[in-house]
C-alpha cells in the first residue's frame, strides 16, 4: 500500500519506529531497526525529503522527529487520485473508441447481449462510473438487477456533476420506504417524474450506450439485456425516453424529512380561487403524488401521516384552488404550476 505514495517497505518501518518513539538519533534508529548506519542515514534522508522527517533543531547531530503523514503526504496522494482519474477516463475513451471501430466494421458488436442479474447490475455500475454528462432511467417496480438503496454510483456520479433525470412508475412509489430513497437522490440533484405505467425497464448513459432488458418480467428465470452502442436503435430509445419525459409528472419531494405529523395542523388556506396562492413543500409533495395517481392510503404511508389528514389536505387544496372535484384540482395544479 505505501508504494502507491512512494515509500518502501523499508522508509515505512523506520518511519513507525520513528512514530513510536517519537524523537530520536540516527545511532539509535540503526540499533533498533538492526540494520547499518549507514543504510539509515540514506533512508532517514529519503523521509526528510517526503516531508515526513525532520530534526529536533538546526543541529546536524540533533534528534530527529516524525511530521504529521496527512499533512506531508497529502499532495502526493491527490496528484496520484487526480492521475487515476485521468486514466480512468482515457481508459473509457479509448474503450469507446475500440467499440465505435467494432460496430462501423462488424455489425455483430452493435448489440451485446449480457446474462444474469450479477453480471446486468456490474455492467451498470461499470456505465454510471464512466458516465461524463447523463444519466437517463426508466425505473419500474421490482427490479430486476439492482434495487433503489443498492446503486450508490447515482450519488458519486451527481457529485462529479452528471446529469440524472429518471421516470418512476407509480406501483414502485407504493413499495415501503421508496418515497424516503427517492427522496436522497431527488436531494442530490437528481430530476424525477412518475408516469402510471412505462413500456421497458431502460438506461442510458451519455446518449452512446443504452442497457435494455429482453426478456418480459412475468418469464421469470435469469434475466438478460441489450447492450446497445451508437446506433439508429439507440436514437429511438433516446426519444421513446424524450417522450415519456415531457408526459411524466414531475415528483416534489424537497426536504422529505418535513413531513407534518397529523396533530400538527396547518391553518386551512382561505377559500380563495385566486392564482396567487403557493402550496409549500410539504403540500407539494402530497400533490405530486396525486397528480401521479397514488392511492391516499399509499399517499399517507408515504408521508407518514393518517388517511383522514391526506383527504382534508386535498379538500384544503382543492378549496384554494377554488374546484370542488378532484380532477378539477389535478387541472389547476397544472394549469397553476404548482409542481
Amino acid at each position: 500500500m505505501w508504494d502507491v505514495i512512494g515509500l518502501t517497505s523499508a522508509e515505512e518501518e523506520l518511519y513507525r519506529c520513528l512514530l513510536q518513539l517519537t524523537t530520536a538519533r540516527i545511532d539509535e534508529l540503526a540499533v533498533r531497526l538492526h540494520r547499518p548506519r549507514e543504510q539509515v542515514v540514506a533512508q532517514v534522508e529519503a523521509l526528510r525529503g517526503k516531508g515526513l522527517v525532520q530534526p529536533t533543531d538546526n543541529d546536524p547531530d540533533a534528534p530527529l522527529r516524525p511530521t504529521a503523514p496527512d499533512v506531508a503526504l497529502g499532495g502526493t496522494l491527490l496528484r496520484r487520485q487526480e492521475d487515476l482519474e485521468s486514466a480512468r477516463r482515457l481508459v473509457t475513451q479509448l474503450a469507446e473508441e475500440y467499440r465505435s471501430g467494432l460496430r462501423r466494421h462488424h455489425v455483430d458488436h452493435l448489440v451485446e447481449v449480457i446474462t444474469g442479474a450479477r453480471v446486468l447490475r456490474d455492467r451498470l455500475r461499470d456505465l454510471q462510473n464512466s458516465a461524463r454528462t447523463e444519466v437517463l432511467w426508466f425505473c419500474r417496480a421490482n427490479p430486476l438487477a439492482m434495487a433503489g438503496p443498492e446503486n450508490v454510483e447515482e450519488f458519486d456520479a451527481l457529485a462529479r456533476g452528471v446529469n440524472y433525470r429518471a421516470i418512476y412508475e407509480r406501483d414502485l412509489l407504493l413499495e415501503p420506504g421508496a418515497l424516503a430513497d427517492l427522496a436522497k437522490g431527488v436531494a442530490a440533484g437528481e430530476q424525477a417524474r412518475v408516469l402510471d405505467r412505462l413500456p421497458v425497464r431502460l438506461a442510458i448513459v451519455d446518449a452512446r450506450t443504452a442497457i435494455c432488458p429482453l426478456v418480459p418480467d412475468r418469464d421469470g428465470g435469469e434475466p438478460s439485456a441489450a447492450v446497445i452502442g451508437r446506433s439508429q436503435l439507440l436514437d429511438a430509445l433516446l426519444a421513446l425516453f424524450e417522450s415519456h419525459w415531457r408526459v411524466a409528472t414531475r415528483l416534489r419531494l424537497d426536504d422529505p424529512l418535513a413531513v407534518a405529523t397529523p396533530e400538527a395542523r396547518r391553518p386551512e388556506p382561505e377559500n380563495q380561487p385566486g392564482d396567487g396562492y403557493q402550496p409549500d413543500a410539504d403540500e407539494a409533495r402530497l400533490l405530486s403524488l396525486f397528480v401521479a395517481g397514488v392511492p391516499d392510503k399509499s399517499i399517507a404511508s408515504q408521508l407518514g401521516v393518517s388517511r383522514r389528514t391526506v383527504q382534508r389536505r386535498i379538500a384544503d387544496l382543492m378549496a384554494a384552488a377554488g374546484v370542488d372535484t378532484r380532477p378539477g384540482l389535478a387541472f389547476q395544479v397544472a394549469r397553476r404550476g404548482w409542481l
